[in-house]
């Protein structure tokens, strides 16, 4: 069975996780890191997909808190159109609100807070890592 990649998508940095082959447990990827204003690091995240021998790709969705979509999730659609026409793969999307919050909560209680910029990556990958989880915590229902 392939594994799921799950995206924590931002402006600056794209954080990245990785299912087990049963697609039961998330762990994290290296982030990566973006330029500003340039296209989206598709090379990277393709690598990856390749690497892990992935088949489908779990975007996270920032809606808005009261469920709607926004302006950051029709970005974060286009991204996911731009990677389906680059890669084969099936690009699914997942409410990510809050998960950024979550993952800040969570490392907290690892003792590795997030203090600097260089620690924002850790903040990215884990995201990405809740993001996965949750929807694989779906997929295998109660």
């Amino acid at each position: 069975m392939s594994r799921i990649l799950g995206l924590d998508y931002g402006e600056r940095r794209i954080g990245m996780a990785v299912s087990d082959p049963t697609r039961t447990i998330a762990q994290p990827l290296p982030t990566v890191v973006r330029r500003r204003r340039r296209r989206p690091p598709f090379a990277k995240i393709i690598e990856a997909i390749e690497e892990w021998e992935i088949d489908t790709v779990v975007v996270g969705l920032p809606l808005e808190l009261n469920g709607e979509e926004g302006p950051p999730a029709e970005t974060v659609r286009e991204f996911g159109r731009g990677l389906e026409r680059r890669a084969p793969v099936t690009v699914e999307y997942w409410d990510e609100r809050l998960s950024s919050v979550r993952a800040r909560r969570e490392l907290a209680q690892l003792d590795e807070p997030v203090r600097s910029r260089g620690d924002k990556e850790r903040l990215d990958a884990m995201a990405a890592v809740l993001i996965l989880q949750s929807y694989l915590d779906a997929q295998h229902g109660p």
